[in-house]
């Protein structure tokens, strides 16, 4: 509907947790595994750096907090432990992103890891564009609504109650319909989102990345909702 270097390819920081997210829940509803099995946290996503709920080696939690602790606090130790559990290890799992990201038209898109992270000396090579995430997120939003139990949150806890998450997307409570989606930060990548609203029936997405701050990122995407639902139906 409204388009800006749409197909510029850009480093998408933790937006990459959108095909993490996907991969999940197409596991999850094609039966693979259930929300309620455990996952082990390996040393390797104990390591993870940057947003995390500070998984320790040989933790086990629910696919489903897992899930939540990626939707709702970007966790990478989370993306990591889950891109194990589903397909044995983490390049095995980014092997199956960027085969998703084929079948689904993203041509712009290269991932090299789960979690958006600038870690390993590929990490330069970690590239989508806003068009990209746009698809990615439709994909998971329409065929896998039930993401948007963990999308929706604004504030939840973990552990019994012992570790509290809130939703690093802004919109969630401030956005009238907001239903997701996925933040990211990285100095390389600045601040980047793909958020999801649905009002009256129509569910529309915004994408935008390298924004300068927090707040201009949640308040290019608000204009950019706004201009959609005042003007299709």
């Amino acid at each position: 509907l409204q388009e800006s270097n749409a197909h510029e390819r850009l480093a998408p920081a933790s937006v990459t947790k959108v095909m993490t997210m996907l991969l999940i829940m197409e596991a999850v509803d094609s039966g693979k595994i259930a929300m309620t099995d455990m996952v082990t946290a390996s040393e390797t996503a104990a390591a993870k750096g940057g947003s995390q709920i500070y998984l320790k080696a040989g933790e086990t939690m629910t696919v489903s907090d897992m899930l939540k602790s990626i939707a709702v606090s970007s966790a990478n130790d989370c993306a990591c432990a889950m891109a194990e559990h589903i397909a044995g290890s983490e390049d095995a799992f980014v092997d199956q992103m960027n085969q998703k990201a084929a079948e689904l038209g993203m041509l712009d898109t290269h991932f090299v890891n789960c979690t958006g992270l600038d870690d390993g000396e590929n990490a330069a090579q970690h590239r989508t564009s806003a068009h990209d995430i746009a698809l990615m997120s439709r994909e998971l939003m329409k065929n896998h609504p039930d993401i948007q139990k963990f999308t929706t949150i604004w504030m939840d806890t973990i552990r019994d109650g012992a570790f509290g998450l809130s939703n690093t997307n802004k919109l969630v409570r401030f956005y009238r319909g907001c239903t997701g989606l996925k933040t990211g930060y990285t100095s390389g990548a600045g601040h980047c989102l793909s958020a999801s609203a649905q009002r009256d029936g129509l569910s529309l997405i915004a994408v935008v990345l390298g924004a300068e701050s927090s707040q201009e990122r949640f308040q290019a995407c608000k204009q950019l909702l706004d201009y959609g639902f005042a003007n299709f139906a």
